[in-house]
């Protein structure tokens, strides 16, 4: 009798149709996400026209000069690049927070329990979602600021750098917050209500409005704690110049501290959501 054997082709396909599939799906639900994100217009309103919208505003109506380490720039210059920030933290954060409730409200996230689908795809989808969104924020929030209210051009190769790993860095913290904290919100209806007084209150207490160094200590203490902070003072040391690093709590931009802590958030986020998310349940309708 002969016996049976198992070809190698067979054995090395197996991983490969994973790894297709997985990318097949990536990329459908990819398309799926970011054609719905444009074609809706209150995410186009509360994540991408606000942060512009308060960006203009307090441009406009803040004047004066910050001084530090010998330097003085518009007062103005300072808290852009913690806009900035915030509209990264609003794509990421608030933006995906609700979406994330709201698909698992409307049986979506059910649905998608029942298909042949990978489940990480779901998941990358939402990355990709989150990062290109990001971009595009962060670009028309620097034109605006650049074209209008003298926000400097960064200066050196180091600070375009700094640039391109500060945004996605938080980009994926925020993201993966986000979904960790899209776990505690009870509703759709309330998803608005329960996320955004936290992001308006993180942006207050992490320098975002006003120079961090001047909170009282409790706050800046209390804001340390978050990304929004970290990622507000990466992006001033893209765009300020060095001598205003002095104003900093530390006197120095940290960039070393800023990633690591951007990075801690990521591991944080990623453990809370892998134990929170959950694809059936009794919230999950």
């Amino acid at each position: 009798m002969k016996e049976a054997t198992i070809s190698e082709p067979s054995v090395r396909a197996q991983p490969e149709v994973v790894t297709g599939g997985l990318l097949r799906a990536t990329l459908a639900l990819s398309a799926v996400e970011l054609r719905g994100f444009f074609r809706d217009k209150r995410s186009l309103v509360f994540v991408l026209a606000f942060p512009v919208m308060l960006l203009v505003i307090f441009a406009a109506i803040f004047s004066g000069t910050v001084s530090g380490g010998g330097t003085t720039i518009p007062a103005k210059q300072l808290f852009m690049a913690g806009i900035i920030a915030a509209g990264v933290m609003s794509c990421g954060f608030q933006g995906l927070c609700i979406n994330l409730v709201q698909e698992r409200e409307s049986g979506l996230v059910r649905r998608l329990a029942s298909s042949p689908m990978p489940k990480a795809a779901y998941f990358i989808a939402k990355f990709v979602r989150v990062l290109v969104t990001t971009i595009i924020e962060v670009a028309i929030l620097m034109a605006i600021s650049l074209a209008f209210f003298g926000l400097p051009v960064p200066e050196t190769a180091g600070r375009w750098l700094t640039l391109a790993w500060v945004i996605p860095l938080g980009a994926i913290s925020c993201a993966l917050v986000g979904m960790a904290y899209s776990a505690i919100v009870p509703s759709a209806n309330a998803a608005a209500a329960v996320v955004t007084p936290v992001f308006m209150g993180l942006q207050f207490i992490s320098g975002v409005f006003f120079p961090f160094s001047e909170l009282p200590d409790w706050m800046q203490s209390l804001g340390a704690l978050f990304p929004l902070k970290w990622m507000a003072q990466g992006l001033r040391s893209v765009f300020l110049p060095d001598a205003l690093a002095h104003a900093e709590p530390a006197g120095a931009w940290e960039l070393s501290r800023v990633a690591a802590v951007l990075a801690l958030w990521i591991v944080i986020g990623l453990v809370i959501t892998a134990r929170t998310f959950k694809w059936r349940g009794p919230r999950v309708k």
